[in-house]
């Protein structure tokens, strides 16, 4: 009778030998995209939706570009108690919480990694540069609940 692998200490580290090579197999890129999704940090925010983005908007679309200052995309996200607004504009990320209240914006790129921007009582808050890749926005208001929006590809 042959011997359980598990019983067997060279089949047990060749089983484990083999379970860290394909560990190993997984891009880093996609492990921290997968970290950053599902993040526990922001298991209490509540997901907005998207309600309007300019790119699905043909006509304004191409008034945009034509306009110097015009912002080069606009996305509405909302919640039955906060909208956030999104402007990417050449060199900024621009965002306005309805109503307007002060608290702490911040960036969540698909790498991982986070930028943080305070929301002044106006409800304004700012992201230079621009976000690369995917990302989405959490804004975590000192008043009312914590919003996310749904991830955003530029």
């Amino acid at each position: 009778m042959e011997t359980p692998w598990w019983n067997d200490d060279d089949l047990l580290l060749a089983a484990l030998r083999e379970a860290e090579e394909e560990a190993r197999a997984v891009p880093a890129e996609f492990v921290r995209a997968g970290k950053a999704i599902f993040t526990w940090r922001s298991v209490d925010a509540e997901l907005a939706a998207l309600t309007y983005d300019s790119a699905a908007d043909e006509d304004l679309a191409s008034s945009l570009r034509g306009a110097e200052t015009a912002p080069l995309r606009a996305l509405i996200f909302a919640t039955p108690e906060l909208t956030v607004e999104l402007q990417v504009e050449a060199e900024a990320l621009v965002g306005q919480l309805y109503p307007p209240r002060g608290g702490v914006a911040e960036t969540l790129l698909a790498t991982g990694e986070e930028i943080t921007a305070p929301i002044d009582e106006d409800g304004n808050f700012v992201f230079r540069p621009v976000p690369a890749g995917d990302f989405r926005v959490c804004c975590r208001p000192h008043s009312g609940p914590v919003v996310m929006t749904g991830w955003v590809r530029l």
